[in-house]
């Protein structure tokens, strides 16, 4: 009988795998930084159980998102494409991050195949847990769009509204609402305290435990959202951090990670279950002192620099993934779809360019060699810079609109001449080079007379060419927004007597500040 490694390894050559599929679970966390784990150098130390998750597993130092805020990062991750491929952009103005307030008309597009409807095809029973974000009309919800079941909310948990001019998120059980945000889940925003991440922890135990008992292979999608503001925790944990009450909330998250672990244990299925665990965006350093913590990395949440994009990143899989490893492939969100495609022996769409590689050789493989790949940093429709092993070109450079030549919403307290710049600089003639292995803050900008600029740029440049030349951008999803659009009457409001009045509708054009 094959062993499960010379199954995964079987896997990579052909199109169906012949023993059992492993479980998957993908807890994406939301604008938590690379620098707020223990594993990558916290100095608070509060969290034990995701250390705990490395130390038996799998730690990426290289992890990367594929956009710098949320909704476009967790789009590149449903279809293994760079949001510029899959729609999750703007056009409105040049290099805007773009995302899915309530008043967005798009949403994710019906011909894009999302990760959980691939993987029916391997009988994979699928649910989401906590925060969506591609789009909250009922066409995009979930439920719609591959997904089993589902618990949670379309939107971020903003709040809270007077439900008459902006209606409060709804909640939501499959594809009917059951409450919204803070009028029926309470979440108190002058406390900081609120009982949600226990609950989607609750739904992701009792998921798991129904799953095993029936045989059947899953996917959970985790992703909860306590860690963007408005910040929240459980009475359990609030107050506990030194760190306040972000610091709070990652205690939480450490903590439910640790819980779904254990039931894994348990249940004695963690030989059956490949985990990954990172974050859609580095942490918001805007928010100052309730933002998080993005280590050694320049700016974060919203920018293209190394903060804003590179992620916690830690796999588990005992009895595959050797324990205590540590990788430097650059690895990218975009690439769990393809991994995952490749565990459960699905074969990823063959009618459309697939960004997201699959790391199994790594993952199953210490001798394997790292992957010779690029790292594309987009913000909306523009390609501001790429990584190409140690090196960083940037072909542009912007932080953010302001007067101010020191004061960085989105850098606080890292000015860098000629680095964070608050006007959009074009270096496509002389990309702003950096070794970001030997200088992860890109602090000094290597000269463009050098050997090694000329060296690496002789790489590097070929690499963009063909990347421009042959890409083809989807749809914009992201351009319109509409008052009539919003949560006034979803799926299932009828059942609780919560349906608002629909106000006219009168698209126009959003507006991306960012």
């Amino acid at each position: 009988m094959l062993t499960r490694l010379s199954c995964m390894v079987l896997c990579l050559t052909v199109s169906h795998c012949l023993v059992d599929r492993p479980n998957i679970i993908i807890m994406l966390m939301d604008d938590m930084g690379w620098g707020d784990v223990g594993i990558n150098g916290n100095w608070a130390k509060e969290t034990p159980f995701i250390d705990k998750m490395a130390a038996e597993g799998m730690l990426f130092t290289d992890f990367y998102t594929a956009n710098p805020l949320c909704s476009p990062s967790r789009a590149a991750l449903m279809t293994g494409r760079l949001p510029i491929r899959n729609g999750f952009y703007s056009t409105n103005a040049h290099a805007r991050n773009a995302y899915t307030p309530q008043t967005i008309v798009g949403g994710i597009h019906e011909y894009e195949q999302l990760l959980p409807k691939l993987l029916k095809e391997a009988d994979y029973k699928s649910k989401i847990i906590g925060k969506w974000h591609l789009g909250q009309r009922r066409q995009f919800l979930p439920c719609n769009r591959g997904f089993d079941e589902f618990f949670g909310s379309g939107n971020c948990h903003f709040g809270p509204f007077n439900d008459v001019k902006t209606p409060n998120m709804p909640v939501y059980k499959d594809d009917r609402m059951v409450g919204r945000y803070y009028t029926n889940f309470t979440i108190n925003k002058a406390t900081g305290q609120s009982n949600m991440s226990q609950l989607f922890l609750e739904e992701g135990l009792s998921f798991i435990e129904s799953q095993s008992v029936a045989k059947n292979p899953f996917f959970l999608y985790w992703t909860p959202d306590a860690t963007h503001d408005p910040n929240y925790s459980s009475p359990m944990f609030h107050g506990k951090s030194i760190r306040g009450r972000y610091g709070d909330a990652v205690m939480e998250m450490d903590y439910c990670v640790g819980q779904i672990l254990k039931k894994l244990r348990e249940l004695n299925i963690e030989k059956e279950t490949f985990v990954f665990f990172t974050s859609d965006n580095g942490a918001a350093t805007y928010r100052r002192r309730d933002g998080g913590d993005n280590g050694p990395f320049l700016c974060g949440k919203e920018t293209t620099y190394e903060g804003g994009m590179r992620e916690p990143g830690i796999a588990w899989w005992p009895g595959s993934i050797p324990a205590g490893t540590i990788t430097h492939q650059l690895g990218n969100i975009m690439d769990l779809f393809t991994t995952s495609l490749t565990l459960a022996g699905v074969k990823p769409p063959q009618d459309r360019i697939i960004d997201g590689i699959d790391l199994c050789p790594v993952l199953l493989d210490q001798s394997a060699p790292v992957i010779d790949r690029p790292i594309w940093y987009y913000r909306g429709n523009e390609m501001m810079a790429v990584r190409v092993g140690a090196y960083k070109a940037h072909y542009w450079m912007w932080t953010e609109f302001g007067n101010d030549p020191v004061s960085f919403t989105f850098c606080q307290g890292q000015y860098i001449k000629n680095v964070t710049v608050h006007d959009q600089v074009d270096h496509s003639d002389a990309p702003v080079l950096f070794n970001v292995n030997r200088d992860p803050g890109e602090k000094y900008i290597i000269a463009i007379k050098s050997k090694e600029y000329k060296a690496a740029m002789a790489i590097i440049n070929p690499i963009v060419k063909e990347h421009k030349a042959n890409l083809v951008p989807g749809v914009p999803s992201l351009n319109y927004c509409d008052v009539a659009v919003q949560n006034w009457a979803p799926p299932g409001c009828e059942d609780i007597d919560y349906c608002l009045p629909v106000p006219d509708s009168n698209p126009k054009l959003c507006v991306w500040t960012h």
